[in-house]
């Protein structure tokens, strides 16, 4: 018996009668088991989103025959699809500045296998991290950036993302905005992760800001990036309750907590291929 094979389908398209059908109907010509199936159909935007995982005997060339055999299938019903092995490890850059805790998180959720990542580069506007990330075995790329340099420093990031292959770039706290430009070159492949405190307490020291308000959650967003700040559609979200004896250091640990867990989120998710992005909002078949 050949061994088993795994695969993940993913697709989106106009709702319509028959596609779930077909979709079964194409695995089980392929002799395939269902292992996990989920779907949403967003009866007010008319759109079906379909996930399935699934296993069956492997073979040379399986992928490209069953991704040749599917097109006819996606095309039939105008699907946005992607068909990939489970568990093939998505090339991931990182952007970091000095804040090192969601860095650190993912570096480590990585080593141990926690995520299905392959972090190919490191790329920050200071020197800070460069004995942790290479202690990876990862290569570290500075980059610095100033008003006069962005233009030059924003085509190395790109250069540096083509060379290394990279798949997603996520922003892990690179507290530098974006151009226009960059935030146009890799919309729906860049995950940015900040406070939640966005856009009530702006500017500098949000959570001393949110500590003379007395607030009572302290959060994190994990969203895709496009060309306004802070606006790209959301993918994960955590939240954390808080009381008065929080002091401002004490809100700022717990904000780097739920950094940490919506960004690593937000990254298994779309790596998993359980996120679809349609205008500006996702989907997450969790």
């Amino acid at each position: 018996m050949s061994e088993q094979v795994r695969h993940v389908l993913t697709l989106q398209c106009p709702e319509g009668i028959g596609i779930v059908h077909a979709v079964t109907g194409f695995l089980v010509r392929q002799q395939r088991t269902i292992v996990e199936l989920k779907q949403y159909d967003d009866m007010s935007a008319g759109r079906l989103f379909l996930r399935v995982d699934f296993a069956g005997d492997g073979a040379p060339d399986l992928l490209a025959t069953m991704r040749s055999e599917f097109s006819e299938v996606a095309e039939q019903f105008d699907m946005e699809w992607q068909l990939r092995e489970r568990g093939e490890k998505t090339k991931v850059l990182i952007m970091v500045s000095k804040f090192d805790h969601c860095l650190q998180d993912l570096l480590f959720r990585m080593h141990s296998g926690d995520l299905p990542i392959e972090v190919v580069g490191v790329a920050s506007n200071h020197p800070d991290h460069r004995s942790l990330v290479e202690w990876y075995g990862i290569g570290f790329h500075h980059i610095p950036i100033s008003k006069d340099t962005k233009p030059q420093a924003e085509a190395a990031l790109l250069q540096l993302i083509d060379e290394t292959g990279a798949e997603l770039v996520v922003l892990a706290r690179y507290m530098q905005v974006l151009s226009d430009h960059l935030a146009t070159e890799l919309s729906g492949k860049t995950i940015n992760i900040h406070h939640s405190f966005l856009p009530s307490f702006k500017g500098a020291k949000p959570y001393h800001q949110a500590w003379e308000r007395g607030v009572k959650t302290v959060g994190a967003t994990a969203h895709y990036v496009n060309s306004e700040l802070d606006e790209g559609p959301i993918i994960a979200q955590q939240v954390v309750e808080v009381d008065h004896t929080y002091g401002p250091q004490d809100l700022v640990a717990a904000g780097r907590d739920s950094e940490c867990k919506a960004l690593s989120n937000a990254v298994r998710w779309h790596c998993e291929g359980r996120v679809f992005l349609y205008g500006n909002r996702t989907v997450v078949l969790r």
